[in-house]
C-alpha cells in the first residue's frame, strides 16, 4: 500500500516529466546538428570517394565511367603528385614549429609590456587580419623587379633578385609564416594572462631563471593551448592553397601544395579530371589523419589524466 502511493507521489511525477523534457530537449538540440553534419560532411565525403572511383572529365561530367580504383593508381605513380606530396610536408615541417615559437617569443614580450601594449597587438596582428590573396600580392611585389626586397638586393650583391624555382619554395614558406603567426601568438598571450603570478615569483625566489622558469611554469600552464594550436596550424599549412597559388602559379610547378595540384587536375580548362581530383582528395584526408593522429592522441591522454 505504502509502496503504490509513494510511487504515485507527486514529486515521482514531476522527476519523471523532467527526465522526458530532458531528453525532448536533447534530442531537438543534437537531431538538428547531427543532419548538418550529415549534410555538410558524410555527404561530400560519400560523394567524392564515389566520384574517386569513376573516369569523370570536366567537359563531360555527366556521363561517369567505374573504372575502379585505376584513379588512384594514377595519382600513385604520377610524379608531380609525389612532388607536391614533398613540398606540402616541407611546409608543414616548416611553418607551423617555427611560428608558433615566433609567436611565443613575441607573446612573452607583450606580457612584459605596459604601457602602449594595444597599439602593437594592433600592428602585429595586421598580417593576420589581411585576406591570403592580398598580404600575397603585397609580399610578392617586394620581391618582383621594382620591389624594395629587389632593388635593395641589387644594391647589395650587383645582382638583380630573380625568383626561380628553388628560392620561392622559401619565399612562399616565409610570407605563410609571417601570415599565421599572429595566431599562435595572441593565443599564447592569452594563455600568460591566465597564469598565476604567484607561481612565477615562487620560482624566481627558488632561483630559478628565466629558461627554468619557461619549461618548468610556463610550457606546462600552456601545454593544451599549444597542443590546439599544433592541431589548428596543421590542419590550415596542409590544406595551404591561396598563397602558393598567387605566388608560384604555372610557372613553378614545384611549389605546388596538395591542394593546388589537385585543383589543378580537377578544373584544368583542357583536361579537367574531376574522378582523378577526387581521389586525390581522399588520399589528402587520409593524409592529414596520419598527420594528426600523434596530437589527437596526446590531446585524449591528457584529457583522461584531467577527468581522473
Amino acid at each position: 500500500m505504502c509502496s503504490g502511493a509513494a510511487s504515485r507521489r507527486p514529486g515521482t511525477t514531476i522527476l519523471w516529466g523532467k527526465t522526458n523534457v530532458t531528453k525532448r530537449t536533447f534530442w531537438g538540440f543534437t537531431i538538428p546538428s547531427v543532419f548538418v553534419m550529415v549534410v555538410l560532411m558524410v555527404v561530400p565525403l560519400v560523394t567524392t570517394v564515389w566520384l574517386s572511383l569513376n573516369q569523370l572529365l570536366l567537359r563531360d561530367i555527366k556521363s561517369p565511367k567505374f573504372i575502379g580504383l585505376d584513379n588512384y593508381r594514377e595519382v600513385l605513380e604520377d610524379p608531380e603528385f609525389w612532388a607536391a606530396v614533398r613540398f606540402t610536408l616541407l611546409f608543414v615541417a616548416v611553418t607551423v614549429p617555427v611560428q608558433m615559437v615566433l609567436g611565443l617569443a613575441i607573446a612573452l614580450l607583450l606580457d612584459k609590456v605596459g604601457r602602449g601594449r594595444s597599439i602593437y597587438l594592433a600592428g602585429l596582428l595586421l598580417p593576420f587580419i589581411v585576406t591570403p590573396v592580398v598580404g600575397t600580392l603585397i609580399y610578392k611585389d617586394l620581391f618582383d623587379r621594382g620591389g624594395l626586397v629587389a632593388w635593395l638586393w641589387e644594391v647589395v650583391t650587383d645582382d638583380p633578385f630573380v625568383i626561380t624555382a628553388t628560392n620561392v619554395k622559401w619565399l612562399i614558406i616565409i610570407q605563410s609564416i609571417w601570415h599565421v603567426m599572429p595566431f599562435a601568438m595572441i593565443t599564447f598571450f592569452a594563455g600568460l594572462q591566465s597564469l598565476p603570478a604567484e607561481r612565477v615569483e615562487a620560482a624566481q625566489i627558488d632561483g630559478a631563471n628565466f629558461l627554468r622558469n619557461l619549461w618548468h611554469v610556463i610550457l606546462p600552464h600552456l601545454r593544451v593551448l599549444i597542443l590546439f594550436v599544433a592541431l589548428i596550424s596543421i590542419m590550415d599549412a596542409y590544406r595551404v592553397y591561396d598563397s602558393v597559388f598567387v605566388f608560384a602559379g604555372d610557372r613553378f610547378t614545384e611549389a605546388h601544395t596538395l591542394q593546388v595540384y589537385t585543383v589543378e587536375v580537377a578544373v584544368d580548362p583542357q583536361i579537367g579530371r574531376v574522378g582523378k581530383g577526387n581521389a586525390i582528395g581522399v588520399l589528402n584526408v587520409l593524409g592529414i589523419f596520419v598527420v594528426l593522429i600523434p596530437f589527437l592522441v596526446v590531446s585524449y591522454k591528457d584529457q583522461i589524466k584531467e577527468r581522473t
